[in-house]
């Protein structure tokens, strides 16, 4: 089945076309692209994945790389991990006594983000000993979170 021939059998179903208030298309719009100063690693990493920033992820990266606060919101799977995890690493590589706390709503959201974290640290050199810190973290590690992780989740 298709999404139009989804949407016309709902809009034609008399126990939905009364929910629907209205069914609207709208047309592709292209990627747009931009560019961002980047240490060398992380330009690496782009590089060797073929990622190109798009103009949301490289506005959010300069900006945060000038100090100023950000909120990006976007789409599902438009890069909101990158654009965030791009001046975290660029800052951490700076200043050795950098540290970050990232905050998640939820356990499952902070194991996917940890995996992401893992897989940059890992391709870029950049070493940040991620680490989940929250209530089912085992008490004999936390000492060793809080000392030697430079992200915690």
């Amino acid at each position: 089945m298709t999404v139009d021939s989804l949407l016309h059998a709902l809009s034609e179903d008399t126990a939905y076309c009364k929910c629907i208030a209205s069914i609207r298309e709208f047309p592709r719009k292209e990627a747009e692209y931009g560019e961002c100063p980047l240490h060398p690693s992380l330009a690496s990493y782009l590089s060797r994945r073929g990622i190109l920033l798009y103009t949301h992820q490289a506005a959010a990266v300069k900006a945060a790389g000038n100090g100023e606060n950000v909120i990006l919101t976007t789409s599902t799977a438009s890069g909101k991990t990158l654009a965030f995890l791009l001046p975290v690493f660029e800052k951490l590589e700076q200043d050795p006594s950098a540290t970050a706390l990232f905050i998640y709503p939820t356990k499952a959201l902070a194991n996917d983000q940890l995996k992401a974290v893992q897989e940059l640290e890992k391709e870029t050199g950049i070493v940040v000993a991620p680490a989940i810190y929250d209530g089912d973290t085992p008490r004999d590690k936390r000492p060793g979170i809080r000392k030697s992780s430079r992200i915690i989740l």
